[in-house]
């Protein structure tokens, strides 16, 4: 492999979001097909449900293009609160596209200040970590949540063949 530590860290956060990978459902194909009643669905009350995992994702890929960019004013990012955003009051298919396409949106940001790094950038602190552990941390974040998404959806599976 002659990539530079750059591309390496491109390749990973596109498979962790939306390209094929070995390890299974990256974050974007366990979202795909949801209806928004599914999204919303909860396995117990004061548990996440999976529109909520789709923000947070969403909020932590914007938080680590702030401390990419070397931007850690209060951020714009268009959801409250910070870490888990609400979901929409009024929850409908074109609200939950829209915040699928927010997700995406953050994810583009994302690969684009990843790939703004120069190779010597990468060991760069911002806050605890340096700028690499932001980049593979996000990747990282989105894989571990892609997991619980696909549990969720199982859960949901088997809790309506237990009714038909």
């Amino acid at each position: 492999m002659t990539e530079s530590k750059v591309q390496l860290l491109l390749i990973l956060l596109d498979q962790a979001y939306e390209q094929p990978t070995w390890h299974g459902p990256n974050l974007h194909n366990s979202l795909r097909g949801l209806t928004p009643a599914q999204a919303l669905w909860r396995p117990a009350e004061g548990r996440h449900c999976i529109w909520e995992y789709a923000l947070h994702c969403a909020y932590w890929k914007f938080m680590a293009v702030r401390h990419l960019k070397g931007d850690l004013s209060r951020g714009k990012f268009p959801r409250k609160p910070a870490n888990f955003p609400s979901v929409p009051e009024k929850p409908s298919t074109s609200a939950w596209k829209e915040d699928l396409h927010l997700l995406h949106e953050v994810h583009l940001e994302l690969r684009q200040a990843v790939s703004a790094l120069k190779p010597q950038d990468l060991n760069q602190k911002s806050g605890r970590w340096t700028l690499a552990e932001h980049a593979f941390g996000a990747a990282n974040h989105d894989i571990y949540h892609a997991g619980q998404i696909r549990l969720l959806r199982r859960m949901q599976e088997n809790i309506s063949m237990e009714g038909a």
